[in-house]
């Protein structure tokens, strides 16, 4: 509340001088905080389907990216352009999506709607419900923690942190669960052997013992992490590392192709993973986002003890139990009715074509209970294309009809799943098909989900963001907040009246 009064009163003072701020949102590019490293992004661009009729990528449940923005913006600052992947803020919260009603793992739904920042084109939604199971139900659970304990982990927001969330977790495990800890920092040790679940006072006693020093043998402390998961491999359970860290690991094993490496090999022995990002000043997100998307696990940041509860506790299943994996999603467009499209998000998880019904392709992981949104925009055929959203000419010998194109006239475009069950190698495939529609409206999942994604673009500065602008976000969020048990949608339409604060106070300085 002091930030926000902060910020509020410089932005009364700027009005009060006269100053003239635009609705077109063009931000100071801000300071990126010394230690913090991210993945650059390229944004996906326009593309035609009579050049490129498929679109491949792996799905993405990770909600850092929401999690971390939100963080900057809590602390006075916009965030840096690459911290914001737009696919992780969509998902970061859950839609209404009906759950599965046969023996498939998830659900599959679609939709259509005109576009609020280009109303001349169209969104298409395709939403993922993963089947919700009771916590008491969840198989009995190996877990591993493995605690960064180095030096740079002894701020407020770090360890301290990281032991209250763990301490959440720790609650909520049962007799059938066992729980080991490894700590590492100048070198890793088992501090906690295995124990049973209900004996909640010997583990968090392990857990208040840790304090932070030393330098960081991240490597090391994976090997032996996998290594205890594996002396107590549960066949039937759910067998999983939880890492905790900043990212900074600087001794032994460091560079992020090398624990690619390490965790890529890992993962063949059934052990999944699971990262959770804590700090500020010193976050390694580029690290731990590679990381986990190679180790068919998760990664979010937990900034605040809430952050921790939705995780640990509220999503627990999702987090610690995956009903399905290597989950992709393949899209044909039928160039008769798109003239072009764009995937809003997903630049790091996009696959070749041929990966497709490829099943030694590693992807996605779907979480019990998880949901999972993708959001194309979609120009019609018919409409102009603005020469700075289309990096080439259209193509000359493309545009004869082709009869099976005219068998297919009312269709817009084909979605293609993919998926493995947890314990199977062989992929089983589920089909969609999205028909050309005139939809003048967006439902209340496809309005929220095009709030978030606006907000993103806004804050990436896109040169695809059309018309947003932060009044539409928050009215579009406004109309579609739902019954938000847990207020997390009210929320984030108060951080984006924050961010726009903070552009107001910024953009003239």
């Amino acid at each position: 509340m002091k930030i926000f009064t902060i910020v509020a009163s410089f932005v009364l003072f700027i009005s009060c001088t006269g100053s003239y701020y635009s609705s077109i949102y063009h931000p100071p590019q801000p300071n990126l905080q010394p230690g913090e490293e991210y993945e650059t992004i390229t944004e996906n661009t326009f593309l035609t389907p009579t050049e490129y009729p498929l679109s491949t990528f792996a799905i993405d449940v990770d909600g850092a990216a929401y999690s971390n923005v939100r963080r900057m913006i809590m602390d006075g600052r916009l965030p840096v352009k690459d911290a914001v992947r737009v696919e992780e803020m969509i998902n970061y919260f859950s839609y209404n999506y009906k759950q599965p009603r046969n023996e498939e793992p998830f659900s599959v739904h679609t939709d259509i709607g005109p576009s609020p920042w280009n109303l001349e084109h169209q969104l298409v939604q395709i939403g993922i419900k993963g089947k919700e199971i009771q916590a008491d139900d969840l198989p009995p659970s190996n877990l591993v923690f493995l605690l960064d304990v180095s030096g740079s982990m002894g701020s407020r927001d770090k360890l301290p942190l990281l032991v209250k969330g763990f301490k959440l977790l720790v609650n909520q495990l049962r007799e059938q669960d066992l729980v080991s800890i490894v700590v590492y920092a100048g070198s890793s040790g088992l501090v906690l052997p295995p124990t049973s679940g209900d004996q909640k006072e010997k583990i968090i006693s392990a857990l208040d013992d840790l304090n932070a020093q030393g330098s960081t043998a991240g490597g090391d402390g994976i090997k032996q992490a996998y290594k205890v998961a594996l002396k107590n491999y549960k066949k039937e359970g759910n067998n999983r590392v939880i890492l905790a860290t900043d990212g900074d690991f600087n001794v032994g094993v460091s560079s992020t192709s090398e624990l690619v490496k390490l965790i890529e090999e890992k993962r063949e022995q059934g052990i999944d993973l699971s990262i959770l990002g804590f700090g500020t000043g010193n976050l390694k997100d580029s690290k731990m986002e590679q990381i986990a998307n190679n180790g068919n696990g998760n990664y979010n940041y937990i900034d605040n003890l809430l952050e921790a509860k939705k995780v640990l506790v509220s999503e627990m299943g999702g987090t610690l139990h995956t009903i399905a994996k290597d989950v992709k999603i393949q899209v044909e467009f039928n160039p008769q009715n798109v003239k072009a499209y764009r995937l809003i998000g997903y630049e790091n998880r996009l696959l070749a074509d041929e990966d497709f019904n490829n099943d030694e392709k590693d992807a996605g992981e779907l979480g019990a209970g998880h949901t999972v949104t993708a959001l194309y925009e979609v120009i019609p055929e018919g409409v102009t294309i603005s020469n700075n959203l289309l990096p080439v000419d259209p193509l000359k010998y493309q545009d004869q009809i082709s009869e099976a194109q005219s068998k297919y006239g009312n269709e817009l475009l084909t979605v293609k799943l993919r998926y493995k069950n947890p314990n199977k190698d062989k992929s089983s495939l589920i089909t969609e098909i999205i028909y050309n529609s005139e939809a003048t409206d967006l439902n209340e999942n496809l309005k929220f989900a095009s709030s978030v994604a606006s907000f993103g673009m806004l804050l990436r500065d896109s040169k695809f963001k059309g018309n947003s602008s932060f009044q539409m976000v928050q009215q579009l969020a406004k109309e579609s907040k739902g019954v938000d048990e847990n207020g997390y949608r009210a929320e984030f339409i108060k951080i984006v009246e924050l961010a726009e604060l903070l552009y107001k106070g910024e953009a003239k300085n």
